[in-house]
């Protein structure tokens, strides 16, 4: 069953999201158990001080510019050659003590199949970071073909869902597949199959519609009447970061994003203090951060946890031992679905990260030409898997 009670949620860990070093992990061990529980402490602590008038959650009154500045670390760091080829030496130390608590989803695959046997396993996927690279410009972010077929090939197999920060719209026009379900604005926007379940169809948010090859679908939006107040704070937004060289400013329906990647890093403090100025005359609405972007966000008790767990009950999949929901993530958001899925050990939460990192996650991968190869595993899996069942009939 699925709980809905929108109300505030200001209790989220602070985690950090660091400039990727990429390093091949193909030869690491299986044999590192994932990890059972979170830990508190963080590579990277950030000062934790007094919200400001209540109005912020992970971006503090005096502490918002270190925070931005620990989530987009100099960008030297991309230009650091590394050799796939050769295993990472001795000053790799905390890389190597960090997979031992979220070992490699690849070196791990038998593992994690050998949980799997006898269950449905359901797909859910991040998209900026996940399934496409981090560029600078957000229009860019486009899916490699390569792993839009695995992606395509993988819902062939598993039913899959695609939950991004982006409006629905948007990550749909990237990803172009029709296979999937998709859940925009971090999951206040979610697209799901319709099914004779009391506690979706009978929510005053859920209604039924058409998508566009004209399929009855559930169309979920638990923060509509923030509409309004949505693309107001955005209309502010442009007009008040024109003058800031490089800023945009994105629309993503039910948040709003203000990108600072080409920002020149002396204009952080004025692009926030510009966003923190608006954001004042909203009281419903909180900050974020992530990456090189502050989002604003209504303030009700909803994530992509809790979207994980409608399109679960969507899909018919919910409260049941024979069903392996796996989520993979790369962002401070989707900590909420791997802590969903790591309760009660209801299924598997993969970071994608190249860098230490605290998680809910069990397991980890570097980057999406990573997850690509996880996906292709899992397909070959179930084909082998079909295989062997036909055999016996």
């Amino acid at each position: 069953m699925v709980q809905m009670d929108f109300k505030s949620n200001h209790n989220s860990p602070v985690l950090t999201d660091q400039v990727p070093v990429h390093k091949s992990r193909l030869r690491m061990s299986s044999i590192m158990p994932p990890a059972a529980t979170f830990s508190s402490s963080l590579f990277l602590n950030i000062p934790r001080r007094k919200n400001l008038s209540g109005k912020l959650d992970d971006v503090r009154a005096s502490s918002w510019l270190d925070a931005m500045k620990a989530s987009s670390p100099p960008s030297k760091k991309l230009n650091k050659e590394i050799n796939l080829d050769t295993v990472p030496d001795e000053t790799d130390s905390e890389y190597f003590s960090w997979l031992m608590k979220y070992p490699s989803a690849l070196s791990s695959f038998e593992q994690i199949m050998n949980f799997a046997k006898g269950k449905k396993i359901a797909l859910f996927l991040d998209y900026d970071g996940t399934l496409s690279p981090i560029v600078d410009n957000p229009e860019h972010a486009f899916m490699p073909s390569a792993i839009r077929f695995a992606v395509k090939n993988a819902a062939k197999y598993f039913p899959t869902a695609i939950i991004s920060g982006r409006s629905r719209d948007k990550v749909h026009g990237f990803v172009g597949l029709k296979e999937l379900y998709y859940a925009g604005s971090h999951g206040m926007d979610i697209v799901g199959p319709v099914r004779d379940s009391e506690s979706v169809a009978s929510h005053p948010n859920c209604i039924r519609s058409t998508d566009e090859q004209g399929k009855e679908v559930n169309l979920f939006q638990p923060a509509s009447e923030f509409l309004p107040m949505i693309e107001e704070i955005f209309r502010s937004l442009i007009e008040n970061t024109k003058d800031i060289i490089g800023s945009k400013v994105e629309n993503n329906k039910f948040c709003v994003s203000v990108h600072y990647r080409l920002v020149d890093e002396k204009n952080w403090d004025v692009i926030a203090q510009r966003v923190l100025e608006i954001l004042k005359n909203y009281p419903r609405l909180r900050l974020t951060y992530g990456r090189k972007v502050l989002e604003i966000r209504p303030i009700i008790d909803w994530n992509k946890g809790k979207a994980v767990e409608f399109l679960l009950e969507s899909l018919g999949l919910s409260n049941s031992d024979d069903v392996l929901p796996i989520y993979v993530g790369d962002d401070r958001t989707d900590e909420d679905a791997f802590k969903v899925l790591g309760e009660g050990n209801k299924g598997f939460g993969i970071l994608v990260s190249s860098v230490p990192k605290e998680s809910h996650a069990c397991y980890s991968l570097t980057d999406p030409s990573e997850v690509m190869e996880f996906l292709r595993s899992l397909v070959r899996w179930k084909k082998c898997e079909l295989g062997a069942a036909h055999l016996l009939t």
